[in-house]
């Protein structure tokens, strides 16, 4: 065995004693159909999950009237999301945090159940185009969920459920904050018996604590719903807008820690400008008792803007796609078997096109290299298709699941610009020619089978024990095969993959309920970019951690809630062309310890009061580990008082001690180290009305 192997051991035992009392996210059987019904991407009362599932539901979402999604998701054992500015963040679910051209496609992010962005399309900040801010709750599949969601759930995925606002309901809401913070937020819906309408809608303004930072937001669904005797339609429509004044880094080793600096914004011409439209109608027949068949048609239209403060010459990107797809299931059942078919198709067309108005900043290499115009502009075509197919039996204590996909995806790349490594007028550039290549036409394609394999054992009433396999993929992302650099000017990219064994328990007893989850995930093709700029896919990387999470009632008006994560992300091979030092390095930007505990005090029914401390432990900053952020730990208070059956308060106080800390720290050699600071001790006061 390893010192590696051995440290991992060590410390789950030594989070067991930390904990002291064991913990789970699923506090009711309810809570676990829902998630289970996430999980399959189909609608099943099924209360068996042979997988580490989270939930953020409704009512905590309420209660943290989150103004940025990863306040809500760090709720999640697992999920360690680093905030930007405004609404931007990075990515992460058990795995480091997620940067470079195409590596947020090892995340899924989906809005009931449709993926936000089409496969080989991701983006880093997507999120923020789900209405999270007024969803009836956030789900979180941990691990490999390619069988049902197919290409970049290779880490797990995020599905936001947004409320069915089709049965009669009349609420509204407004929070108001420090830094000029308001949120406006209502719902409405009319049930008609067999059919039904609703809306449910959110417009923030938000100043931000830095200079010359805002955001404004308005995020809109629209539902509606007919239901037959054998036939159902239930459709909807999500439309979101930003318009944002982004801060870039702040720079300076420790330059967090200032009370002045924190408030600067070294980019002031930085913003991001987008929308997106999401349309879909889920079509379900019933011919019998067992049997069921849904197709779902969507179609998505998305446009973002936004300068690249973080790149020498800040170029602004310009990036736009629509199309649209079909997810199709059959579904047969009877007391002990369940049997689901399916098949995905979607056909995407995606623009990019990266821009710079004026000269670089800087050395003479970076001006001359890095010239002014059009450093890409080019469209790709891409088709998906992917059947897949899923069987569980249940036998006394044990049910066991076996399922598959095979997934098909070509890119036609098409540009627009003159390829090479030239200016965007054909000539070169000096110091042996310009950074940005652009490939010549091309069209690629690639093909994934995925496989999967699960037991779960109830042993008792209260506890359940599971074990799982599964082969999980991303394919390569548009940017990743087209957006060169330097001397490239073609890729043979390889779809990442990764084997994700995992196996825990989940107890449930009278006052306490615990979730407990061990993972090793070996991947494989990892793409990244090497020593010479060029685009490969030889990495090998293992992610491998304990998940603890918990409710816990310690006595009548107590109660304790905790999720913990501890977690090793490590290279294992990087190619000949690059740093072959860093084998055996801890990942860059992966702190390996992650806690949310809440304790909450609620001595009668209208009055509750929780203490919330969030915990993030040193983490590299840098593959050769040479450089390290210390980590941080920030306490929040949040109260409520229901005047009446009709009316809440809410009110919360962020960053109780204001304390100064980094959301996120990195380092680069052109700049040093750079952050994007927390935000210092603000309020939030919420009203709620619901009639």
């Amino acid at each position: 065995m390893t010192y590696r192997k051995r440290s991992v051991i060590c410390n789950i035992a030594i989070m067991l004693g930390y904990l002291s009392t064991p913990a789970y996210v699923q506090s009711t059987e309810d809570d676990v159909e829902r998630i289970t019904t996430t999980q399959q991407r189909y609608q099943l009362v099924d209360t068996t999950s042979a997988n580490a599932l989270g939930i953020v539901t409704e009512q905590s979402l309420l209660e943290i009237a989150p103004t940025h999604i990863e306040e809500a998701l760090r709720q999640i054992a697992g999920v360690g999301l680093q905030r930007g500015s405004g609404q931007e963040y990075l990515p992460a679910l058990r795995s480091p945090v997620l940067t470079g051209a195409g590596a947020c496609g090892a995340v899924l992010t989906s809005e009931d159940g449709i993926p936000i962005r089409a496969a080989g399309f991701c983006n880093n900040n997507e999120l923020f185009e789900a209405h999270t801010e007024m969803a009836q709750r956030i789900d979180v599949i941990k691990g490999p969920a390619t069988v049902v969601y197919g290409s970049n759930a290779l880490h797990g995925t995020i599905n936001v459920v947004t409320p069915d606002t089709t049965y009669d309901t009349s609420w509204l809401g407004v929070d108001i904050g420090s830094y000029g913070y308001k949120r406006f937020k209502g719902r409405y819906g009319k049930d008609m018996g067999s059919s039904g309408i609703g809306v449910n809608m959110s417009v923030t303004r938000d100043n931000g604590f830095r200079d010359e930072e805002s955001v404004f937001q308005e995020k809109l669904n629209l539902r509606h719903r007919y239901d037959g005797d054998r036939l159902s339609f239930n459709s909807g429509v999500t439309y979101t807008h930003l318009d944002q004044q982004t801060a870039g880094y702040l720079t300076g080793e420790n330059s967090y820690k200032s009370d002045v600096l924190i408030n600067l914004n070294e980019n002031p011409e930085a913003f991001r400008w987008a929308k997106a439209l999401r349309m879909w109608s889920k079509i379900e027949w019933r011919n019998s008792s067992n049997q069921r068949f849904m197709v779902t048609p969507y179609f998505r239209n998305q446009d973002m803007q936004f300068i690249m403060h973080f790149l020498p010459g800040k170029p602004l990107e310009i990036n736009n796609q629509q199309g649209g797809g079909v997810q199709s299931l059959w579904q047969y059942w009877n007391d002990d078997f369940q049997l689901t078919a399916g098949f995905d198709a979607e056909v995407t067309q995606g623009i990019l096109k990266q821009f710079q108005d004026g000269p670089t900043k800087g050395l003479d290499f970076l001006r001359e290299t890095i010239p002014a115009g059009t450093h890409y502009d080019y469209e790709v075509d891409a088709h998906t298709l992917a059947p897949f197919l899923q069987a569980t039996q249940q036998w006394d204590k044990w049910t066991v699941s076996v399922g598959a996909r095979y997934e098909t995806m070509a890119y036609d790349y098409q540009t627009y610009a003159p390829p090479g490594r030239t200016k965007d007028n054909g000539d070169t550039c000096g110091f042996g020619g310009c950074r940005y290549s652009r490939p010549a036409d091309t069209d690629i394609d690639f093909h994934r089978f995925s496989p999967k394999l699960s037991a779960l054992y109830r042993a008792t009433n209260q506890m359940e024990l599971y074990a799982s396999v599964a082969e999980g993929y991303r394919m390569p992302q548009a940017t990743e095969l087209f957006r060169l650099q330097r001397a490239q000017s073609l890729t043979d990219l390889s779809p990442e993959s990764g084997l994700h064994k995992e196996v825990g328990a989940h107890l449930l007893f009278e006052d306490l309920s615990l979730n407990l989850a061990y993972y090793v995930l070996n991947k494989e093709n990892v793409i990244y970019r090497n020593d010479e700029f060029f685009n490969v896919s030889d990495g090998e990387t293992r992610h491998e951690g304990i998940e603890l999470s918990m409710r816990w009632e310690l006595h009548p008006g107590w109660t304790l809630r905790s999720a913990m994560t501890y977690a090793e992300h490590t290279y294992v091979h990087q190619g000949d062309r690059t740093q072959a030092s860093i084998a055996g390095n801890a990942m860059d930007t992966a702190p390996r310890k992650m806690a949310n505990t809440q304790l909450t005090w609620a001595p009668s029914m209208p009055l509750g009061v929780t203490l919330e401390w969030q915990h993030i432990s040193q983490y590299f900053l840098d593959s050769e580990n040479t450089q390290t952020y210390p980590g941080h730990d920030v306490l929040h208070v949040r109260t409520h008082y229901q005047i009446n059956p009709q009316m809440v308060l809410r009110f919360r106080i962020y960053n109780l001690f204001d304390t100064r800390y980094a959301e996120r720290a990195d380092y680069t050699s052109f700049s040093g180290a750079r952050y994007f600071p927390g935000q210092p001790r603000r309020f939030l006061l919420s009203a709620e009305f619901a009639w």
